[in-house]
């Protein structure tokens, strides 16, 4: 526990997705085991408060990406926009219409996934 500005003690708030924190532990795992500043990176991201948690449509991955890069989003893909060309997509969770989207031209992955696939990380873009 720890103390408030008032003296009052506050309880310390800790995600409690299951699939979140084992994620979280894996990428810090990884990065700092095989000195790969993504991972952690990401692990960071992904631990952040709820409301601040990226959410990323996909007329922004049409706009800041190129036919074949490999995006990472630390948080959701959603569904609004258009994807003109294929994209490697990386995420912690999509809505249904991004996935449909995605796969039409490209790939999406789970992270743990891409974390398998390309374990240096090089390549990767990360959008929020």
């Amino acid at each position: 526990m720890r103390k408030s500005s008032e003296g009052e003690y506050m309880k310390k708030i800790q995600k409690t997705n299951p699939n979140l924190v084992s994620l979280i532990k894996l990428l810090k795992a990884e990065g700092y085991q095989n000195n790969v500043p993504l991972w952690v990176d990401i692990s960071k991201r992904l631990s952040r408060p709820t409301r601040h948690k990226a959410e990323v449509n996909l007329s922004k991955i049409n706009r800041h990406t190129k036919e074949g890069e490999t995006v990472i989003v630390p948080g959701k893909v959603l569904g609004a926009g258009v994807l003109d060309h294929a994209v490697i997509v990386s995420a912690f969770a999509f809505s249904q219409s991004a996935r449909e989207q995605i796969n039409a031209r490209g790939r999406t992955l789970t992270i743990p996934e891409l974390l398998k696939e390309n374990p240096q990380g090089r390549g990767v873009r990360i959008l929020e």
